[in-house]
């Protein structure tokens, strides 16, 4: 976003001010005009540029194409219900990159009643997901996004965990351009110094897990690239 916002400021420059077309399109303009969706200020701008023939048809095309190269995944950001976003789309996505994962049930493991997401081969998985957003409040989830390369600080809340309902958590982070995938066993959930119990009170065993821009390093030793998943899976049942 701050790209594009740059890109864009380069382009109103441009403009001609004696124009008697010329919209006015100072910051205090754009941030006080009426937007509902799709219709917004960078639509407005981008209309302005291409009457006033700043932009070509083709530059905006080439601006277009590389904002979504650099926000390839910023549409999980525009996933509002916490539900949807951490059940959802992570299992589904987690499912689509290891299709050997299975939906449990009775017949996989007679002792389950809802407690983890997926079954591989008598291991047990519980899938959790969050997003890296800046750290403000009053805007949406799509203008706190972060891209993974940014130096903002940024918070990833890891909610409902419960460590003895699996032997094996997927943890799955989501920036605008990027997905990182942590896995842990069990204990190493339990132990770890981030993991914070007591989340509900009465929830007995139940916690949550911070991963920081303060403290992302630190779990470096449980970072997975996206093609050793499935053996990382395995390997940490054994743990």
């Amino acid at each position: 976003m701050e790209m594009l916002i740059k890109e864009l400021k380069r382009d109103i420059a441009k403009l001609n001010v004696s124009s008697e077309n010329l919209f006015d399109l100072s910051d205090d303009s754009l941030d006080s005009l009426y937007s509902v969706y799709p219709f917004n200020k960078f639509e407005y701008i981008i209309s302005h540029l291409i009457a006033e023939n700043i932009l070509t048809l083709d530059q905006y095309l080439e601006v277009r194409n590389a904002y979504l190269r650099r926000n390839k995944y910023l549409y999980v950001f525009e996933i509002t219900a916490p539900r949807t976003f951490g059940e959802t789309w992570a299992q589904r996505h987690l499912n689509e990159i290891i299709p050997e994962l299975e939906r449990p049930s009775k017949s996989f493991d007679k002792n389950y009643s809802g407690q983890y997401d997926f079954w591989l081969d008598g291991i047990s998985i519980e899938v959790k997901a969050s997003r890296a957003v800046m750290r403000k409040s009053g805007d949406s989830l799509l203008e706190k996004a972060l891209s993974v390369k940014s130096k903002i600080g940024f918070d990833m809340n890891f909610q409902q965990i419960k460590p003895a309902c699996a032997k094996v958590f997927v943890f799955i982070a989501v920036w605008r351009d990027s997905i990182k995938y942590w896995i842990f066993s069990s204990d190493e959930v339990k132990n770890n110094q981030y993991f914070s119990k007591g989340q509900h009170r009465g929830n007995v065993g139940e916690g949550q897990l911070w991963i920081t821009d303060k403290n992302i390093k630190d779990f470096e030793n449980n970072l997975v690239p996206v093609r050793e998943i499935l053996e990382a899976i395995k390997l940490k049942a054994r743990v």
